[in-house]
């Protein structure tokens, strides 16, 4: 276990003694004052006494620059002739582009259900926000906070207006449907992307499910 007290704090973590956590508004005890900002030390890195090159995939070189984030909304109620729907908000004010790299659609029970994929449309409801959101990449410190909203809104009436209808996927109940989209789906500020899923089929059972999102943001050059 780390000894987290004061005395020889530098000898103890060499690699802390300079640090100044941004948050403690002056407080100049390196221990605690690191300590109070993340909890837990900063990772050291040495340099591998071989040199290789290697091909990093696009979605964990984001969570390395701390860009990726994972999250879903629980619960999504609807059937009896109604729909639920969460989608993966671009705030006007984000100065970052959205790039989905993955969605899933999991735990609907009792029936077969539809999934349709929108792009910057205007769903039926009173959005919520989701909580559920974290950074994929937990060893940075601070850690990063997502400019992009999960929202969600369940049990609605009527069909989102305005957009595009990208494409449509069908599911049995018990099943998931999942894509890997690969950041391919790009959306500015402003811009959405939603799924609307409805049981049609059996539209007098009731049903509830839950949808996850895996994206990343890229800041936008002024």
């Amino acid at each position: 276990m780390y000894n987290y007290s004061n005395e020889n704090c530098s000898l103890q973590y060499p690699n802390q003694a300079a640090y100044i956590c941004p948050n403690t508004k002056g407080y100049n005890d390196h221990c605690h004052g690191y300590l109070q900002c993340c909890n837990h030390l900063r990772p050291s890195i040495n340099k591998p006494s071989l040199d290789y090159t290697v091909s990093v995939p696009i979605n964990l070189a984001k969570s390395l620059e701390g860009k990726y984030f994972v999250g879903y909304a629980d619960n999504l109620a609807f059937g009896n002739g109604t729909s639920a729907w969460a989608r993966l908000y671009n705030p006007t004010n984000s100065a970052v582009n959205l790039h989905v790299t993955v969605w899933t659609v999991t735990d609907v029970s009792e029936s077969p259900f539809r999934a349709q994929i929108w792009f910057n449309t205007n769903p039926p409801g009173i959005p919520q926000e989701s909580t559920l959101v974290t950074p994929s990449n937990l060893a940075l410190c601070p850690l990063p906070h997502p400019k992009i909203k999960l929202q969600y809104a369940t049990n609605v009436e009527g069909n989102p207006s305005g957009g595009i209808k990208a494409f449509v996927r069908r599911g049995q109940s018990e099943t998931t449907l999942v894509d890997d989209e690969q950041g391919k789906f790009i959306f500015s500020p402003g811009g959405s992307f939603l799924i609307f899923v409805s049981n049609p089929e059996a539209p007098d059972l009731a049903a509830s499910g839950r949808i996850a999102f895996g994206w990343w943001e890229e800041p936008i050059c002024q």
